[in-house]
């Protein structure tokens, strides 16, 4: 190796009074003054030392608190770290207030360059009953980490050590990650940069995940090189669209003040993951809150009441306006057959498209409700919280804790749910999640849910039922996540920062903008894939049109002048037709496949339409089930008739198989589009599929065994 080669170039960044001067003087036996009066170490000054045949170069930069700062001392330390003058940074931090100094640590994480973080003063933390967790730090943070004393000399040669073997092997990216919300908006600017591939942007000779951190950050020489180019004017509308959503989720129109609070809730989450305070308590009201709600005992129970109070309002207050929804699409569907002659026309417009789509948004009221207590759970800071809190237990099954908040979502609808998988940056992590997100039941099946538990189980009780449904599938989802991390997904777990942002009121901006994006999302999508869906299902039920059967019915009808003997004829004419129908014959086709679960062929074509839209299953069942198609979930006929003519322990069944199969298509095609491919829509359905059958089966086999 050649003498160049033996140099090693060392900045030696940190905060003011961490004894980095001591550090620099004990290392090198330098003469360099130790402490940090006005003037010692605003010039930058250097020292060397030898090791292992390596001559270290030590720079020590003037002591700052921020690379954002407009201190001489700032501008300098920035100007160097930015300067490529060096082949690493050690980052030395005072053990006794890391709360603090890693605010700084976190600021030159985003320079991506090759950095050990030391520990200085270890001696002092112990005495103070601090503990650090150097190991889980080093993890989080994806660089070395060394506990050392420059007072008494501890560790030393562990630091030599580490520069050695920090600067002989390659760069690895560090694990500076931010909130969901700006790392969504960083993954948008990202694939926006990636298919452009223009000059002036890889002129910078940066990643797209640099550029578009400088781009959210408004950093003044990154404008300045790219306000002049071509790429500008595309560049620039989609910067602003981000910046505005970034706005609106942190409620202020300073950007400096959205990354501030980021990296203050990214060093908070650090803390709480890696420190332990023995000797003193930090009181504040996040931490005397934290003690109850993140409680090593009490915070789970709490959260799952959480949970539970949720459910509940969602079943009982979305009722509420249901009846004026249903009595409002009654009456326009009434309205149509009445004023359209054509038989067919107007079934198809008030059977088909005003019923089915009218099913869906009969349920509007309860996915407010669900969207609403998320969000107001999301604004107030506990969401983050719950993550933390579940790590440890998440673990255990293969997932981390940053997983939560894209499971959670998936409570809601499953299209914003793969969406937030993008945060996770492990590869690994990132599919298994998705996998696992299906597992959590979506809004869209709430409809077959508060149906058949409407019909089984008294009112007073259905709260309950409805959260023990979802409490089953998402510890059914950890068993499979288990099982997907010791088989397809296997490998250490990548362990990341969980962010702990303070309690605050909540945002009702944000929450209402929350709620009115979710909602739109699903009245497009019954606009859309639904309104698709009850077309082709009327038209499948109503084809081909049987003149022969219908004659010989109708004139059996006239013959007879019982009214009860005319209902009886009307409702087997209904049954012969859809029995003989497109959709009955493809039931009867599919109908041996689900003969194991005691599903007749209508239950069979019902679960088919759902893979379109779960919520096109409860008007496909009032169609199959003679009903007509504007019946719903409230409607108390189909209720009692499913009562009647389904036995409890199939119904299980069904609601196991609703519960886990194959998420609606437009949330499969999102699936694939975040996954890598088509190959993956295939992995699911497979999985699902194979999944909600053998729990459908062994749960039809207990419910069974417990009735009779």
């Amino acid at each position: 190796m050649n003498k160049k080669a033996k140099t090693i170039k060392i900045a030696l960044i940190g905060q003011p009074n961490v004894g980095k001067s001591l550090l620099i003087n004990t290392l090198c036996n330098s003469t360099m003054k130790v402490g940090n009066f006005p003037g010692v170490t605003v010039e930058k000054a250097e020292a060397s030392t030898s090791y292992k045949g390596y001559t270290l170069q030590i720079v020590d930069l003037p002591g700052t608190y921020s690379l954002y700062g407009y201190s001489e001392e700032e501008k300098v330390t920035k100007h160097f770290v930015e300067s490529n003058d060096y082949d690493l940074i050690v980052n030395v931090v005072d053990s006794t207030n890391l709360e603090r100094n890693l605010l700084l640590s976190a600021q030159l994480l985003e320079m991506q360059k090759k950095m050990i973080l030391v520990l200085n003063m270890s001696d002092e933390a112990r005495n103070e009953g601090i503990k650090i967790n150097v190991k889980a730090l080093s993890e989080l943070l994806g660089i070395s980490s060394v506990q050392v004393s420059a007072h008494t000399k501890e560790n030393l040669e562990s630091l030599l050590d580490k520069i050695i073997e920090t600067y002989e092997k390659g760069q690895n990216a560090n694990k500076r990650i931010y909130s969901n919300a700006i790392e969504t908006e960083i993954l948008h600017l990202e694939e926006f940069i990636k298919s452009k591939k223009d000059p002036s942007l890889e002129s910078l000779g940066l990643n797209e995940r640099q550029i578009a951190i400088l781009l959210l950050k408004q950093e003044e020489k990154t404008f300045q090189i790219l306000h002049k180019k071509p790429i500008w004017m595309e560049l620039s509308k989609r910067l602003q669209d981000s910046l505005n959503t970034l706005y609106t989720v942190y409620d202020t129109p300073s950007n400096k003040e959205i990354f501030l609070e980021d990296l203050n809730a990214f060093v908070q989450g650090l803390i709480t993951e890696t420190v332990c305070y023995e000797g003193r308590e930090k009181q504040s009201y996040t931490h005397n809150i934290d003690k109850i709600l993140i409680n090593k005992y009490a915070g789970i129970p709490i959260f799952l009441f959480f949970m539970w109070a949720l459910f509940q309002l969602t079943f009982t207050l979305g009722a509420l306006p249901m009846d004026m929804i249903e009595d409002f699409f009654n009456w326009f569907g009434g309205l149509i057959k009445n004023n359209i002659h054509s038989e067919s026309l107007a079934s198809l417009l008030a059977d088909g498209i005003i019923g089915g789509v009218g099913a869906v948004v009969l349920f509007l009221p309860n996915i407010v409700i669900l969207f609403f207590g998320i969000a107001l759970l999301e604004t107030t800071g506990y969401m983050s919280r719950v993550a933390f809190l579940l790590d440890g237990f998440f673990h255990r099954f293969g997932l981390h804790g940053k997983s939560f908040i894209p499971l959670v979502t998936g409570f809601g609808c499953s299209v914003p749910a793969f969406m937030a998988t993008r945060t996770l940056k492990s590869r690994k992590d990132r599919l298994l999640t998705l996998f696992i997100i299906n597992f959590m039941s979506c809004g869209a099946r709430l409809p077959v849910y508060v149906l058949f538990v409407g019909a089984f189980f008294p009112k007073q009780q259905a709260g309950n039922w409805l959260f023990g449904i979802y409490i089953l599938g998402a510890m059914l989802g950890l068993v499979v996540a288990k099982i997907l991390r010791l088989t397809a997904f296997k490998g250490p777990d990548e362990p990341f920062v969980m962010e702990m942002p303070k309690y605050r009121m909540p945002n009702w901006r944000l929450v209402w903008f929350a709620i009115y994006t979710k909602a739109k999302m699903y009245l497009k999508k019954a606009g859309t894939f639904i309104l698709a869906a009850s077309i082709l299902i009327w038209f499948a039920s109503s084809y081909p049109a049987q003149k022969d059967t219908k004659g010989a019915y109708e004139s059996k009808i006239e013959q007879v002048t019982d009214e009860r003997e005319k209902e009886k004829l009307v409702f087997a004419l209904e049954e012969s037709l859809i029995e003989n129908s497109y959709l009955g014959q493809t039931g009867k086709l599919i109908e041996p496949i689900f003969a194991p679960l005691g599903f007749d062929w209508r239950m069979s074509v019902a679960l088919l339409s759902g893979l379109a839209a779960k919520e096109v299953v409860i008007s496909t069942m009032g169609v199959l089930y003679s009903l007509g198609g504007e019946v719903d979930e409230e409607s108390e006929s189909l209720m009692q008739l499913i009562k009647n003519m389904i036995p409890l322990q199939t119904a299980i069944a069904f609601i196991l198989l609703v519960m886990i199969y194959n998420p609606c298509l437009a949330a499969t095609m999102v699936f694939g589009k975040e996954a890598g491919g088509f190959k993956y829509i295939v992995y699911l359905f497979l999985l699902t599929s194979f999944c909600a059958y053998i729990v459908a089966l062994f749960g039809s086999m207990i419910a069974g065994a417990i009735l009779n």
